[in-house]
């Protein structure tokens, strides 16, 4: 899909044909979503676009920016989630978006849909005053802006699953909770693998010295800028606190084990002396003088449960003293 709008101080047009759009007064902004081939050849030509440019946007390939004679290219990755069965079984998909910014024109290219960049056109639309007065430039700003906004919802949703997977470490850490854990760490490291190349690209643009950025838009690119900083530094802290949360995960199981461990040797501890006198009368050797006097007592099946009982009940109240039960 084609979309093409020109626009100044005094309105917006829409325009159904590009080469119109190209000659028209003001700013001329063609957006392409859900692109063909033959959309993005269209495009290309008419505003000359260089092959390589194209091919990396088609290509989805790093993020990065680069000037060439007549615009500034870049190009930059949209995010969002997409969920599995699970809360916790969720994927970063990203979009490849190519922003071209001419002397008076401006054209975005997207592979996917790009919904985010939708909103700008509304506001084109609907008459800020900002972006009809400003150049192409400011449009791309606030394009690149929208985008980061939208890493920050990204960012806000994984921080509320990092606080629950916490609340469940400490309160009912289970089998399952270790793949929720590592799930949210490889979308953190998804989501860091998008937003660092394109904190490099807005350094190149916020930098001074791009030819088709005028100095007075310079501040909203730094600003953008800033933003993927906070980005990348909040996504390190974020990772820091799941792996902190999964070492206090198998802390806990290990705690755990070490419990029933604890208890599972008290009690063959206890029963180790038990055992020890049960073999020792069960030697039922006869005809001997040395043969054990109490196998033809009257009482002595009662007296040896009876010591029995006796030498398990004082282990018991040790171990109890020494807080092991």
């Amino acid at each position: 899909m084609i979309e093409a709008l020109a626009y100044d101080g005094t309105g917006v047009e829409s325009e159904s044909d590009i080469d119109a759009a190209r000659s028209a007064a003001g700013t001329t902004w063609v957006h392409v979503s859900d692109a063909t081939t033959a959309e993005i050849d269209t495009v290309a030509d008419a505003f000359d676009l260089h092959a390589l440019a194209v091919e990396d946007v088609t290509n989805n390939v790093r993020a990065k920016a680069e000037e060439f004679s007549a615009y500034t290219f870049a190009l930059v990755k949209t995010a969002r989630l997409t969920r599995g069965e699970t809360t916790f079984e969720e994927e970063i998909d990203d979009e490849p978006v190519g922003v071209f910014i001419g002397e008076d024109w401006l054209v975005t290219v997207a592979t996917g849909s790009a919904d985010v960049i939708g909103r700008v056109q509304t506001a084109v639309r609907q008459g800020d005053e900002r972006l009809l007065e400003r150049g192409p430039d400011f449009t791309a700003y606030r394009v690149l802006d929208v985008i980061v906004d939208e890493y920050f919802e990204i960012l806000e949703h994984l921080e509320t699953q990092i606080e629950a997977i916490e609340d469940e470490v400490v309160e009912s850490p289970d089998a399952d909770l270790l793949e929720s854990i590592n799930s949210v760490r490889r979308e953190l490291l998804s989501f860091r693998k998008v937003v660092w190349p394109v904190r490099e690209t807005l350094a190149v643009l916020a930098r001074g010295d791009v030819q088709a950025i005028q100095g007075d838009t310079e501040k909203y690119y730094r600003d953008v800028y800033d933003h993927l900083i906070q980005l990348v530094d909040l996504i390190e802290t974020y990772r820091d606190l799941v792996v902190g949360t999964r070492d206090i995960y198998l802390n806990a199981l290990s705690q755990s084990t070490n419990e029933v461990m604890k208890v599972l040797t008290v009690v063959a501890t206890i029963f180790i002396p038990l055992t020890f006198v049960v073999g020792v009368y069960g030697m039922n050797f006869a005809d001997s003088p040395y043969n054990m006097p109490e196998l033809s007592w009257q009482f002595g099946y009662p007296a040896v449960l009876l010591g029995m009982a006796i030498v398990a009940g004082l282990m018991v109240m040790y171990f109890r003293r020494q807080s092991y039960l």
